[in-house]
């Protein structure tokens, strides 16, 4: 059987996603404080100076997981602003796309939300890696201008609200309230974001009109 170190050598081009990987797996299993790069390396079944091959530090390892989050969230947001029919579907569509996304990839999402563990001023990428899945939704906002069903002028307001809707949401799921008090409702987390977005979808329609007047 290879030895750790013939491994490493062996598979020394793919062991940086190995490692991602495994943090990913033990930030799920244990939560960010379990992680180091010691831990890591035996999560991954390599030697504890594995990591360090690409990992100078934590907050690197934390910063790419962080940054690899965002490049898989990007695509989604996107298909759900594009395949939605109108602008302010769009919005609700990217809510729930997002939430799903934290449901799928909770280990991702959990570093994506906590910036400060990346040490942006050591990491400027890990700061950095939002601004495409910020710029769909704003695209979706600028669309629902277009359309009259929100009101014309400066998007970042109606951005930010969406945005912390979607985080709100996300927050509330993974650290466990939103879950106990779905079943309380007799409802479930997915079909909460679902009346959620509706209901949003629902006020930006009522408020169309006069939207499109003051355009």
């Amino acid at each position: 059987m290879p030895t750790k170190e013939a491994r490493e050598s062996y598979h020394h081009g793919s062991l940086r996603e190995e490692l991602m990987t495994a943090c990913v797996a033990l930030i799920e299993a244990e939560g960010i404080g379990a992680v180091s790069l010691r831990r890591v390396a035996r999560q991954a079944g390599v030697s504890p100076r594995a990591p360090y091959h690409h990992f100078p530090d934590r907050s690197t390892l934390l910063a790419a997981i962080c940054v690899q989050g965002y490049e898989l969230l990007e695509p989604r947001l996107r298909q759900a602003r594009e395949q939605a029919p109108t602008g302010v579907r769009s919005l609700g569509e990217i809510i729930r796309a997002y939430v799903e996304f934290a449901r799928n990839h909770p280990g991702h999402m959990h570093l994506m939300l906590r910036s400060e563990l990346s040490e942006p001023n050591k990491n400027p990428e890990a700061y950095n890696a939002g601004a495409g899945a910020l710029q769909v939704l704003t695209g979706a906002v600028e669309d629902c201008q277009r359309e009259g069903s929100a009101p014309s002028g400066d998007p970042n307001a109606l951005v930010g609200m969406v945005w912390a809707l979607g985080v709100g949401i996300v927050s509330l799921w993974l650290d466990g309230p939103l879950e106990k008090r779905c079943v309380q409702l007799g409802t479930t987390p997915e079909r909460l974001t679902a009346q959620i977005a509706a209901m949003l979808e629902a006020m930006m329609l009522a408020g169309a009109p006069a939207a499109g007047t003051a355009g």
